[in-house]
């Protein structure tokens, strides 16, 4: 028999067959599985020597927000600080207490939340395939925000149809050659808004050209590479004259450059951005975008933590196209009358 506290979760899940959200309400007795999932899981827990000891019941005592460390100081994030924020409601209202810790898959992360004393985490944002094992070797519930996993539960916004939206609005405006900007596409929800930039073109009649598609260079400083993939745009024989960038600050950096090169946004070239940050509305000229209630995010996972299972296994919030002046087509001018002399 296998030592008891060698035999994890994972591999309960793995050798019954089934996802880890499964085998976690058969071992605490919750409902929402047959029977015989039930017995199935319960039976392969007794033949490996699971320690049933090892699991939690009932509202979380403390619950700790993970992050990746490349991203940064969080407090500085325009989108992932208001995730937090919202978590941070959602605990506070619940009477748990709430922190912050930053990983990188070289870190001993079940030592590092043992120390933080914490039976519940929340990880937002993109955790490579590595990472996740190793924040899966905790064995605690764990809830994603803007990020999925199979067999964790995730809250995300509707990306793909945030993208569609916002791609359907540049060409029902008469764009001919709508170009995109993308991060890594192995991020889930960029993945999401390339899809739906494509099904937007797809739908409308136009052949996806792969020139008009540029993918942020990782390996140069973020604002660097957001003007780098713009000018791989206005150097094409025949330039975009509108441009999906896939968050907020893309699009800023972009107008940037095109502003550097006497390109005029919205009359050359229409921009619309993603996420709503601060900024988005603040800037010149003010950028359209994909609203998205960060904050709301931050609260639905809090919330699912907190509640357990009785919370619903995934959720997918709204979307809002909002329209400002950097996509605006302006009116023709009316024909001037002339006067009889």
């Amino acid at each position: 028999m296998a030592n008891k506290r060698s035999v994890t979760i994972r591999e309960l899940a793995q050798a019954a067959g089934v996802s880890i959200g499964t085998v976690s309400r058969a071992l605490k007795g919750q409902p929402g599985l047959s029977e015989q999932t039930r017995a199935q899981v319960l039976e392969v827990a007794q033949k490996m020597g699971y320690d049933t000891g090892k699991l939690r019941t009932g509202k979380p005592r403390r619950v700790l927000f993970l992050y990746r460390r490349n991203l940064g100081s969080l407090l500085t994030n325009d989108f992932y600080s208001v995730v937090l924020h919202g978590a941070e409601v959602a605990c506070r209202e619940a009477g748990v207490p709430l922190s912050l810790m930053s990983v990188a898959a070289s870190d001993d992360i079940v030592a590092q939340v043992r120390r933080h004393e914490s039976d519940a985490l929340l990880g937002a944002g993109y955790f490579d395939p590595e990472l996740m094992e190793a924040i899966l070797k905790c064995e605690l519930p764990l809830v994603l925000v803007d990020h999925f996993y199979q067999g964790v539960r995730s809250i995300n916004d509707d990306n793909l149809n945030g993208a569609w939206l916002a791609t359907r609005h540049l060409i029902e405006g008469g764009a001919k050659n709508v170009a995109a900007i993308f991060g890594p596409l192995e991020h889930y929800s960029v993945a999401l808004r390339a899809k739906g930039f494509r099904r937007a073109l797809f739908e409308a009649g136009r052949l996806f050209d792969p020139d008009y598609e540029v993918t942020l260079d990782p390996t140069i400083e973020y604002r660097d590479a957001g003007r780098k993939a713009m000018q791989q745009l206005l150097e094409l024989p025949e330039r975009p004259d509108a441009v999906f960038a896939y968050n907020d600050n893309t699009a800023l950096h972009a107008i940037e450059l095109c502003r550097e090169y006497g390109v005029r946004v919205p009359e050359d070239i229409r921009f619309i951005g993603y996420d709503d940050i601060a900024l988005a509305s603040h800037s010149k000229p003010p950028l359209s975008t994909v609203r998205v209630d960060n904050e709301a995010l931050g609260l639905v996972a809090a919330r699912a933590l907190i509640e357990g299972e009785s919370a619903s296994t995934d959720a997918l919030l709204p979307v809002e196209l909002v329209i400002r002046e950097s996509s605006r087509v302006e009116p023709p001018a009316p024909a001037r009358k002339l006067r009889k002399r």
